[in-house]
Parts: structure tokens; C-alpha cells; sequence
């Protein structure tokens, strides 16, 4: 019975083109990331003012 995984060190060329396939699934993983970055900064800024209105309001009492 045949194998159906194939190994891509199996040949250069299917080798090298393993290799880009990689090189581009990583690259798409660094911009989904990058593209959270605002997210987190809005969410670290509305969770700071929260706390201090609730601080403000704790003195105030």
C-alpha cells in the first residue's frame, strides 16, 4: 500500500517548494498577529480607565 504522505526531502525541487510553503504560512501568521496590535491597545486603555474611574469613585465615598 502506498504511503500518502509524501516527504518533501524526498527531492530538491519538492523540497524547496515545502520550503517556500512554509516561508509563506509564517508570513501570514506575523500580519494576522500585527493586525491585533490596536485591539490590545484599545482593551489596555478602556481596562486603565476603568480602573480609574472605580478608583475615583472608591476615594470619593
Amino acid at each position: 500500500m502506498s504511503d500518502p504522505q509524501v516527504d518533501p526531502a524526498g527531492n530538491t525541487q519538492a523540497f524547496r517548494a515545502f520550503a517556500r510553503n512554509q516561508e509563506a504560512a509564517e508570513q501570514q501568521v506575523e500580519q494576522q498577529e500585527s493586525s491585533r496590535l490596536p485591539i490590545y491597545i484599545a482593551l489596555g486603555v478602556a481596562l486603565v480607565i476603568v480602573v480609574a474611574v472605580g478608583a475615583y469613585f472608591a476615594f470619593l465615598a
